[in-house]
């Protein structure tokens, strides 16, 4: 009986999320897909990095994914992914042609397909919790060092 009870304990236990996966935009339907353009020799991506893993953490109700922009695959996209610390899924395929937007000339650029499935907004530049925040129509986080008072 004990042993039934931590076998159903770790099949409750949180995976982490998949590193990789395809885009189908009915996967997401009703929810805010950010889709992020890096790649390895991207300084600017790799700064901005962070930011995204604090807004795919803060904002479960938001899909964020990452496209490698070189196309990188297999062992050398697990060791990018590594390397920057990415804890959000990566798409296998650019998915560029099938959303109807140019593929990015600058990068870091992200990509916000809306609740309904449309292009929303896309923006080159490295962004920002606050910035994720405003895109998305989520609130805004709390600023650093403030403190609700009742």
């Amino acid at each position: 009986m004990a042993l039934a009870c931590v076998a159903l304990a770790a099949c409750g236990a949180q995976q982490p999320p998949d590193r990789v996966e395809r885009l189908d935009l009915d996967d997401y339907r009703g929810r805010w897909v950010v889709i992020n353009y890096w790649a390895q020799w991207c300084k600017p991506c790799r700064e901005e990095i962070p930011e995204l893993n604090d807004f795919a953490q803060r904002y479960p109700e938001v899909a964020v994914l990452g496209v490698n922009y070189d196309g990188a695959r297999d062992a050398e996209l697990q060791a990018q992914i590594d390397s920057f610390g990415i804890r959000f899924p990566t798409l296998l395929e650019d998915p560029a042609a099938g959303l109807g937007v140019a593929r990015p000339q600058v990068l870091p650029t992200t990509v916000f397909i809306g609740p309904d499935g449309a292009l929303a907004a896309t923006r080159a530049g490295p962004q920002t919790l606050e910035s994720l925040a405003e895109a998305t129509g989520q609130a805004p986080p709390p600023k650093e060092g403030s403190e609700s008072r009742l």
